[in-house]
């Protein structure tokens, strides 16, 4: 049983309180990875996108898409996107972002939680996550829904941040990761406690062979781990 960790005080859902953090920092969210992931993010959503495009897909669902960065990407390797994501603020710059890039017409995004997608069964042909799932008010439940709207032998793609296990990296990332990032975001987006939650998020999220095994319990196969940048992330894929 991992601990659930909130970004504010106790009272309300965590999911309540992850819609309202991300309505909060939404206006400062793309600066703000780019600064605490000192510039990697993106190259790590690539990866995402250059597994994805190795089979053909017509649909892909992009879950909790944020501001839409992913869901643009995955433009290039799908007919049509579907961005998910529970924060109305976040969805409403990632459209504009959409619009920007001339998109409107392949990639389509919806208010919606994981455990409860509003899609039919099988309507997918592969869906990604990128720094969502530690989110989800219920990980089992975020990802059985995922695998319900995918069709069979459709793809999952997980990207989620994870601790370096290797000195010294361990301990410059620990250091980083904890003090210095905090600090940045709460400049940035005068959050105080959006990047001290994420840090302890990730300490609490069920990282490597105990992810692997919640993929399992939902009934997918084929499931891999591939950790980037000394371990900082990692990419986890599996089949329906």
């Amino acid at each position: 049983m991992t601990m659930t960790v909130k970004p504010y005080d106790s009272a309300g859902s965590k999911r309540e309180q992850v819609e309202e953090m991300f309505d909060r920092i939404s206006p400062k969210y793309d600066l703000l990875n780019r600064l605490c992931s000192l510039g990697t993010d993106q190259s790590w959503r690539r990866k995402v996108i250059r597994g994805v495009g190795k089979e053909p897909v017509d649909r892909l669902l992009d879950v909790a898409t944020g501001t839409a960065d992913l869901a643009i990407m995955g433009s290039k390797v799908a007919k049509h996107v579907t961005g998910a994501d529970i924060s109305a603020g976040m969805l409403s710059f990632g459209l504009t972002k959409v619009e920007k890039a001339g998109l409107a017409d392949r990639v389509e995004l919806v208010q919606a939680d994981a455990a409860t997608l509003p899609f039919p069964d099988d309507s997918f042909d592969a869906i990604t996550v990128a720094f969502g799932v530690r989110n989800f008010e219920d990980l089992h439940q975020g990802i059985a829904g995922m695998a319900r709207v995918l069709r069979p032998g459709g793809r999952l793609f997980v990207l989620e941040f994870s601790t370096p296990k290797r000195a010294p990296f361990k301990q410059l990332f620990r250091f980083y990761f904890h003090n210095v990032m905090p600090l940045i975001g709460r400049l940035v987006s005068k959050d105080n406690a959006a990047y001290t939650y994420l840090p302890e998020s990730v300490d609490a999220f069920p990282q490597g062979k105990a992810f692997e095994e919640i993929l399992a319990a939902s009934g997918l196969k084929e499931i891999r781990s591939r950790l980037l940048t000394f371990g900082v992330a990692t990419l986890y894929t599996a089949r329906k």
